[in-house]
């Protein structure tokens, strides 16, 4: 099979601080912004990667979840415990200070992992955890 990651789903609660974020403290782009029915998309990506989107969605996004679900998404999500996404960087330590200074939650400074790369991570405005990794030079 010839399978390719094309999308992946981060929610936010609010997309203009997730929006100063990923594109002004991490350098996405933005390849879109769709509003539908109240709520709103925003989709971003490394230049590094074109066929490769991250889409900044509602908690709960979907038509068919119910109220209580929509809750409890909202509670999840402001707790800090739903999934982000893991980058890779070729300057860990570089990338840090950048988020750092942004005034990012830091969740742990740069470090060599006993597996292989140096990392940090940080949550997001919206309390997504999101990790970056270097990797050695073979």
């Amino acid at each position: 099979m010839d399978l390719k990651l094309s999308q992946c789903f981060i929610a936010v609660d609010d997309h203009d601080k997730a929006l100063a974020f990923y594109r002004d403290v991490l350098g996405l782009e933005v390849r879109g912004d769709v509003a539908f029915e109240g709520m709103r998309w925003v989709t971003v990506g490394s230049r590094l990667q074109p066929d490769v989107q991250i889409v900044l969605e509602p908690p709960a996004a979907s038509p068919d979840i119910s109220p209580a679900d929509k809750l409890a998404m909202a509670e999840l999500l402001a707790k800090g415990i739903l999934r982000g996404v893991i980058f890779s960087t070729a300057d860990c330590d570089a990338l840090y200070e950048r988020v750092r200074a942004s005034g990012a939650d830091v969740l742990q400074e740069p470090m060599d992992q006993p597996y292989g790369v140096r990392d940090c991570a940080f949550r997001d405005p919206a309390g997504n955890l999101l990790r970056f990794t270097e990797r050695p030079n073979a």
